[in-house]
């Protein structure tokens, strides 16, 4: 039977109550009260074996009471619970010096096992403390379940070197959760370098990441230095890993194994500190039966893995990112906008197959486009039912595969012709109505940026100015 004393504080008594209940049926002692100021009374009279507190509480909040508490008594575990679910909430918790971060409403099997967990480790094992930056930006937005997750997870990687794996589909963030590993965490002070193997030719690829001497190969007229020399102490982000040849595999699982590497054309090892942070949109397990991956490298990257959700199963997030991106779409010059009710429930509703990437973008485009100040459900519905985004939307399973939807999608055209059919060239006709406003949207949005536009459709700045030329799309240019 579990022994021990649990001090509980939050000003919500029915809480309490449960908390009450809960814990003295598992076996502890259980003290209750609803301030700061009794909490630390007992902490410092040396009461307690862990402590369970809100965040705010009318006479102080418990991150400036933390401080003091691991001042005091370093050994005591304090599980803080909080109903601001934000990705900050779980890092001060964890820069605070809390065991453990619960948001609410949380599920009282798993706070057992916590206080279980924390009572049975051993006395003075401590967690690492970082400065307080007092930032409020928020680089991860949500308050689903899956997000809650995913915060507790980041939260205690932020002060280790663990290699993280992030999985997730197009446009779910896989590199801001990157960048919040390395800003929130003690590598801050070090770069962070992201790399995308997908973008670089695949001959180029082990010069880009490891750097190449003079001569090393045709056109190589001066020493460059590779990625892993730009990260030192800091972060390397690998993203789309799936896309790395098999020679630079097997150059990059050497560098996990022996902390070393040699440049292109060099001889010299070189030590390297850097902390290796790895997305991918593929199934590498796939990959790696077809040959195209090396399972020991997988394992070498893979040791904490992180899937962030598509949007489809986040949908409760909608809300907040809305405002989030409206917010940003402010302060960088576009006109400002409030949305109605109605119209977030429309987005809720829609699949987002591009995830955040393509609300974002749609953000971005409701604010540039539109001379309303607040956006309605007609001009979300209007923005989202396109035949192609309409058909997929309503008629395609969630479970159906890609090229079902466009099969099921081509059926109905061609039936609405009958026995006339379109003419040749649909593919290209598509394409053209689509790519045509589109692109047109992204430049209005970034005021005529092509660099910006490029950024914001996902495409090669090449490939965006042939496109621009070959369509001939006007390039606008909107000044406030």
């Amino acid at each position: 039977m579990p022994t021990g004393s649990i001090l509980v504080a939050d000003d919500d008594s029915a809480i309490r109550t449960v908390l009450n209940q809960a814990l003295s049926r598992a076996g502890y002692e259980v003290r209750l009260t609803s301030n700061a100021a009794t909490l630390w009374r007992w902490v410092s009279q040396g009461d307690g074996d862990l402590v369970i507190t809100d965040v705010v509480m009318p006479d102080e909040n418990a991150f400036d009471l933390l401080p003091r508490i691991k001042k005091v008594r370093p050994d005591l575990p304090v599980v803080v619970m909080s109903a601001q679910n934000t990705f900050m909430t779980a890092i001060r918790a964890s820069e605070k010096g809390a065991y453990e971060y619960l948001p609410k409403p949380f599920d009282l099997k798993e706070l057992i096992s916590i206080v279980g967990r924390a009572l049975a480790e051993p006395k003075g094992k401590q967690r690492l403390e970082v400065g307080d930056d007092g930032s409020e930006n928020m680089p991860l937005v949500g308050r689903s379940p899956a997000m809650q997750e995913i915060y507790r997870v980041l939260a205690r990687l932020m002060q280790t070197d663990l290699t993280v794996m992030i999985t997730g589909e197009s446009g779910t963030g896989k590199e801001l959760v990157a960048r919040a590993l390395h800003d929130y965490g003690k590598r801050r002070a070090g770069p962070f370098v992201p790399i995308n193997m997908a973008a670089i030719p695949r001959d180029l690829i082990e010069s880009e990441l490891f750097g190449h001497e003079k001569g090393a190969f045709t056109g190589a007229q001066a020493r460059s230095a590779g990625r892993f020399e730009q990260a030192e102490g800091g972060t390397l982000f690998l993203d789309e890993i799936g896309d790395m040849p098999m020679d630079a595999q097997t150059r990059l699982l050497r560098v996990l194994q022996q902390g070393e590497y040699t440049t292109v054309g060099g001889r010299t090892p070189i030590k390297t500190d850097v902390r290796i942070v790895a997305a991918t949109n593929k199934d590498l397990r796939l990959l790696i039966n077809q040959g195209l991956f090396r399972e020991d490298l997988f394992f070498r990257l893979n040791v904490v893995p992180i899937r962030l959700p598509p949007l489809r199963e986040r949908v409760e997030d909608i809300p907040d990112l809305v405002r989030h991106f409206f917010t940003v779409a402010d302060k960088e010059g576009l006109p400002s906008k409030q949305i109605e009710p109605a119209a977030v429930e429309r987005l809720k509703r829609y699949r987002w197959p591009g995830n955040i990437r393509e609300l974002e973008n749609l953000v971005r485009r409701l604010s540039a486009l539109y001379p309303q100040d607040t956006i309605t459900a007609n001009l979300i519905e209007a923005e989202l039912a396109t035949p192609m985004v309409t058909l997929l939307e309503e008629e395609t399973p969630a479970d159906e595969d890609l090229s079902e939807s466009v099969e099921r999608f081509l059926a109905k055209y061609f039936a609405e012709f009958g026995d006339n059919l379109p003419p040749p060239g649909l593919y290209h006709r598509i394409l053209k109505e689509v790519e045509y406003p589109l692109i047109g949207a992204a430049l209005a949005a970034t005021r005529g940026n092509q660099i910006k536009a490029a950024e914001l459709l996902g495409v090669n700045r090449n490939t965006l100015r042939k496109k621009i030329r070959d369509l001939d799309v006007q390039v606008i240019r909107n000044s406030r």
